[in-house]
């Protein structure tokens, strides 16, 4: 059996269940099509907490998905994979245009701003994964996506968080980050002074 075999039948062990109940099926398109508003929402509340950890870790965030985005659009110019309703009979549960398959976005954005929260924040960093774990998941089960797809965006998103990680530890990169938040703050100051 080939890895693109083993991928299509691990799919259909998970999509094969959609469809079947109703109240699942709305909490999988939900984390299918709008959880990413979620991670939009908890970064806005990190930065508005206006503490220098958090503002940092936002712009970490910020820096890893822009990372793993631009890698993943990358690899799906490279390597072009159908999606799985492209060519077999699944059960699609949201609409989707037949565009590149591999790897996920959603998986890759999820992965990247979880992992980066979680490298600061343990363990609210763990509900971050878990949320993106179910995103990935969820993109398998409304037919959009398949494992493998979750997975290498996954990686993508996980390795740009700690590679951004690493590299916010850099002198020049820490001095400009702090100078970019400190400008920031100043401009805050004025249009939204702290009472």
């Amino acid at each position: 059996m080939t890895i693109a075999q083993l991928d299509f039948v691990v799919f259909q062990l998970i999509n094969e269940h959609a469809g079947k109940l109703p109240w699942l099926d709305a909490v999988m398109r939900y984390f299918a099509q709008d959880a990413e508003y979620l991670f939009f929402l908890g970064i806005l509340v990190y930065w508005f907490a206006r503490t220098d950890e958090n503002r940092k870790m936002v712009v970490a965030s910020g820096m890893s998905a822009c990372l793993a985005l631009a890698a993943s659009g990358v690899l799906s110019d490279l390597y072009f994979r159908n999606r799985p309703f492209v060519h077999h009979h699944v059960m699609q549960l949201i609409g989707h245009p037949a565009n590149a398959s591999f790897p996920s976005d959603h998986a890759t954005g999820g992965f990247a701003i979880a992992v980066s929260i979680w490298l600061v924040k343990r363990k609210p960093g763990r509900l971050w994964l878990a949320a993106a774990a179910c995103i990935g998941f969820s993109r398998i089960w409304t037919g959009v996506h398949y494992p493998l797809d979750v997975i290498a965006g996954a990686l993508i998103g996980s390795v740009s968080a700690f590679a951004v990680h690493r590299l916010c530890r850099t002198n020049a990169l820490v001095a400009w980050t702090a100078a970019a938040i400190k400008f920031y703050e100043r401009v805050e100051s004025r249009v939204w002074p702290v009472r």
